[in-house]
């Protein structure tokens, strides 16, 4: 590895594990450094392009990311429903309401399809229902 690309890797390591933090504290004893086996060969554009110009602190705040994510998710047509129903949660810590969510989603039928759509509410009601048993 060049110094550039261990210096970039290392900044984006960084940067992933406050995000991480920042979305959920659990994840505070989250050990990044085991994360560089998973990407040994990722070229340093595709790095700066995801994590250098797009997890940044003065980017987007946690609640915006993640609904936007949802966007994407649903958009893809709710393909990944794990990932979908952890950003739901995530974007609900990060103070996103139920009916921001619903919206986001929502606005993708125009993009998506109304079954990507559908998909993408019943998942997020389940996680709402899900929520709203943990509270009682």
């Amino acid at each position: 590895m060049t110094d550039d690309f261990s210096n970039l890797f290392k900044s984006m390591m960084e940067q992933s594990a406050e995000m991480a933090r920042r979305l959920n504290p659990a994840l505070e004893s989250f050990n990044p450094a085991a994360m560089e086996t998973l990407f040994p060969t990722m070229s340093k554009d595709m790095m700066e392009m995801w994590f250098g110009k797009t997890f940044n602190r003065d980017g987007l705040d946690s609640r915006t990311r993640l609904l936007v994510t949802i966007a994407a998710l649903t958009v893809l047509g709710a393909q990944g429903e794990p990932q979908l129903r952890m950003s739901i949660r995530h974007a609900l810590e990060a103070g996103a309401t139920q009916r921001e969510i619903a919206e986001v989603i929502f606005q993708m039928s125009m993009f998506g399809g109304v079954p990507a759509m559908t998909k993408a509410l019943e998942i997020a009601r389940s996680v709402f229902d899900e929520k709203s048993g943990e509270n009682t």
